[in-house]
Parts: C-alpha cells; structure tokens; sequence
C-alpha cells in the first residue's frame, strides 16, 4: 500500500522516530512495543504536514488523533478523527478520511471507547486510494 506523499496527496505524515532521535528530551514518544499493537478502535496521534494556500508559508504542521481501522502487515488503516485547522473542509481530506500509516508516525496512543470501536467498524467517509 503507498504512503501518503506531500506532492501527490498534498499531505505527508513525519517520522515520529525521526523526531525523537534528533531531540529526545523534548520530543517523546510511546515505546515502540506500545505503538507496534493497537487494535482497531485505539487512537492513534501523528503529524500532518499540510499543503496550503499561503505563498509566505505554503506547509502547516499539524497533530491530529487517527482511529485504527484495522492492522497491516506492516502497520495500520485508520480514519481521522480530527478536523484539519489550517484548511477548509474538502472532499479528500478531512474528518472520516482513510489513511495508511506505521509505527514510526505515531507520537501518542490512547485506548479504545465505544464511540471509536464504532468508527472503525464503520466504512470510511473517503477510502484511501
């Protein structure tokens, strides 16, 4: 399954162990053995960069909460549980969007609840292509 790539998707996620290893005082992460078996349902807390339409600053950087949908051989699907800040709501990227990702994006975790059990038994607002 491809990654998301800034120039196609217009939206990356960075490497969270990347982050880690250049400042790991001030930029901590969950051990990797925590952020290697969530279950769909768990949440999951990456780093977007995002395009925008701004010439000054075209990249926002955002943290947002991601649902597990389910397990990848490598990693995971999820759905955005967040709604982008720094863009207007569109047909590709927002709340309920299906995206894959991996361990080393993932900067928080926090458990499942009922209500995301229930979006991730549900079917995404938009699949990831």
């Amino acid at each position: 399954m491809r990654a998301p790539d800034f120039c196609h998707d217009g939206w990356s996620l960075d490497d969270a162990e990347q982050r880690h290893a250049e400042a790991p005082d001030t930029f901590e992460i969950p051990p990797l053995r925590v952020r290697e078996v969530l279950e769909p349902g768990d949440f999951a807390k990456l780093i977007f960069r995002i395009a925008i339409d701004r010439e000054e600053d075209p990249e926002a950087c955002e943290r947002m909460w991601v649902v597990v949908t389910a397990r990848t051989g490598d990693g995971y699907i999820g759905v955005l549980d967040n709604e982008p800040s720094s863009i207007a709501e569109n047909d590709t990227f927002w709340r309920g969007s299906e995206l894959p990702f991996s361990p080393r994006h993932i900067i928080d975790v926090d458990k499942a609840n009922d209500a995301s059990r229930a979006i991730a038994a549900s079917p995404p607002k938009v699949s990831w292509r």
